[in-house]
């Protein structure tokens, strides 16, 4: 219940016909507002989906919720005592909103949530998130399936503050998907993240690895960037190219790569 009208005052509830989406599809459902036991107006009723995300500020890192996309869905309500209104509503999903569960797993490290605001006469209430299940594109997982396959370990997720070189990012913070490398590639690389950055037409693939330091082996990141269509990521060998990129990142100078 949202607290803008105080005691006696209507009570508000969203909810969605399914919280299971991808990105790039729509989430659809009904926001109910039961009116209370005096007349109250609604200046506006606005939907954001939020998420946590990771900012650095000078040294320091913390967490704070960020809404990325908003859908206004109904202004100037006025509201009888007892009154039942149901405003249904459609809401795009970015095709850069982050992943939170893959294969029916949930992303550690990732929330994902639809917030209900109200304004009333100026004040801002926000309501509780109603979670939201962002599963990954087919190209997204075919991608994904390729780390499998080769034997990568999840280990966790989060999203950054901050923008990617060399790819259209619309979003001001993207995801890091983080994996653990198969014993193959243990004494070389201690950890490999995945970003994807994606639009209707194409899908970005950003790979870092965190390469160990070695005798003769300098440490540091590798950096790999991977553009294809939708279908081309389909008919690509996943597989055999992260297989690939990895063996050349093994042996070689902290460096940025580029794929296709």
């Amino acid at each position: 219940m949202l607290r803008a009208f105080g005691v006696g005052g209507p009570s508000v509830d969203t909810v969605l016909a399914n919280p299971n989406v991808r990105p790039g599809e729509v989430l659809t459902g009904e926001v109910r507002i039961a009116g209370g036991d005096h007349p109250a107006d609604i200046d506006q009723v606005k939907l954001s989906l939020v998420t946590r995300v990771e900012v650095e500020s000078g040294d320091n890192e913390h967490n704070r919720n960020v809404e990325f996309a908003q859908v206004l869905v109904g202004q100037r309500i006025a509201v009888a005592p007892g009154q039942n209104l149901v405003l249904p509503f459609q809401f795009p999903v970015p095709f850069e909103t982050p992943l939170t569960v893959v294969h029916g797993q949930h992303l550690h490290g990732m929330t994902m949530g639809l917030r209900t605001e109200l304004e009333v006469r100026g004040a801002v209430d926000p309501g509780d998130l109603d979670p939201v299940a962002v599963h990954p594109i087919r190209s997204q997982e075919h991608v994904l399936n390729a780390f499998g396959a080769l034997g990568f370990r999840f280990q966790r997720a989060d999203n950054e503050s901050g923008r990617i070189r060399g790819v259209p990012q619309q979003l001001p913070f993207y995801q890091e998907i983080e994996f653990l490398p198969p014993g193959q590639f243990l004494g070389k690389i201690s950890q490999l993240e995945l970003t994807f950055v994606t639009d209707p037409h194409r899908l970005y693939a950003v790979l870092e690895a965190d390469r160990r330091g070695g005798l003769f082996r300098a440490g540091g990141d590798s950096f790999g960037h991977f553009a294809m269509s939708h279908d081309e990521v389909i008919r690509t060998d996943w597989a055999a190219l992260l297989h690939q990129w990895m063996d050349q990142v093994g042996g070689r100078r902290s460096s940025h790569g580029f794929g296709h």
